[in-house]
């Protein structure tokens, strides 16, 4: 086997943190997918819907403005827990 740097670390050891590390990106990127759907059924909402779970349609404008990788639905939770932190 042949020992990478000086921690003594072989290719063989590596293998298995670099699928995982493969994995995870596939899984999140999987998961960000599955909340932008969910999160594009928020726009079939009326206002006075949205406004129950604490919404407005500006926050949905501002959430879908997100790159396609970032999950639109945590930026929706932060703007929902920053209005109940101000009350």
């Amino acid at each position: 086997m042949t020992t990478l740097f000086a921690n003594g670390t072989t290719h063989s050891e590596r293998r298995p943190a670099l699928l995982a590390r493969g994995i995870n990106a596939v899984s999140q990127i999987f998961s960000a997918w599955r909340n932008r759907r969910a999160f594009y059924r928020l726009g079939d909402m009326t206002d006075s819907e949205l406004r129950d779970i604490g919404l407005t349609r500006a926050d949905l404008h501002v959430a879908v403005a997100l790159p396609f990788g970032l999950d639109p639905t945590t930026r929706l939770r932060s703007i929902i827990e920053s209005r109940i932190e101000q009350l």
